[in-house]
């Protein structure tokens, strides 16, 4: 593993696989939020040797509800079905990828991490990555997964629930904080959410900000002096995006940096601004 052992490069996988080391179980998760099905079709015409494909809208949400945003978490039941046909226990060691920006990943790393599950690592710049290095890959439908049974269903720890952000706008104890990017955030444009805008009191950092010019994440250190300057411990933010995805990867990256015990609003901007009582704020 990398210095960080949440991250796993293309270089460490591939050597792994090749010496037939590797006891890990890979999940594909690319995803493309304008044509869901592509990204389902990109694993089906190449990934990774033995990865099992993950599908955010099918696996890693649970039923659409403008109410509770557009890709609400599954209930801990729905998950635990979930783990238990992709053959994830609690001592699965699981690697993660999806194209490049491991945004998709980061969604399926913090649902096992909120369930306490320990042994989860993120391939570093994703299945991109891994073809411009040269990494062996296969085509064709997922390897088959050794479904479970019996798995004890564990409740998601470390959310936060859209009361608690209602009740945060008087009485302040969290700093929350929006992945999306900066022209969303300042309700210039909306190209997915019924009303532009943020939540009052949400400071900005687009999850983009966590990736290096390689789609790589940043060094331990770059990260560690960007959200060094927030100002809050880390159990005072509270990530939120347009769904509670790209959240993810702001909240994986204050872990990489050290910063842990960061929260997760999941319902995020797409289920605040669906309840008309709550107020919204736009610019800077």
């Amino acid at each position: 593993m990398t210095s960080n052992s949440t991250l796993i490069s293309v270089q460490e996988l591939q050597t792994s696989l090749q010496n037939q080391l590797n006891h890990s179980v890979l999940f594909d998760c690319r995803f493309d939020l304008n044509q869901p099905h592509l990204g389902h079709q990109q694993f089906l015409d190449s990934h990774i040797p033995g990865a099992i494909y993950v599908d955010l809208e099918k696996d890693l949400s649970g039923p659409k509800n403008p109410l509770s945003g557009r890709h609400p978490l599954p209930s801990s039941a729905e998950w635990t079905n979930t783990r238990a046909r992709l053959g994830i226990s609690e001592n699965t060691k699981v690697i993660l990828y999806d194209f490049q920006e491991n945004t998709y990943s980061a969604r399926m790393w913090w649902m096992l991490k909120a369930i306490g599950h320990q042994s989860i690592h993120i391939l570093d710049g994703g299945f991109k990555e891994w073809l411009q290095l040269g990494g062996m890959i296969e085509s064709g439908p997922s390897s088959k997964a050794n479904s479970l049974h019996n798995l004890p269903i564990v409740e998601y720890k470390g959310l936060i629930h859209m009361s608690d952000v209602q009740h945060n706008l008087t009485n302040p104890c969290f700093q929350i904080m929006d992945a999306r990017a900066q022209e969303r955030f300042r309700g210039e444009i909306e190209p997915l959410d019924p009303i532009a805008g943020h939540i009052p009191g949400a400071i900005n950092r687009p999850y983009k900000h966590n990736l290096n010019n390689k789609n790589l994440f940043k060094t331990k250190s770059e990260l560690v002096n960007e959200f060094s300057n927030i100002g809050y411990a880390a159990n005072q933010v509270v990530h939120q995006c347009g769904s509670g995805v790209t959240a993810c990867h702001n909240l994986l990256a204050m872990e990489l940096a050290g910063f842990k015990g960061s929260l997760l609003y999941a319902g995020s901007w797409s289920e605040w601004c669906n309840h008309p009582q709550n107020p919204i704020a736009t610019g800077t």
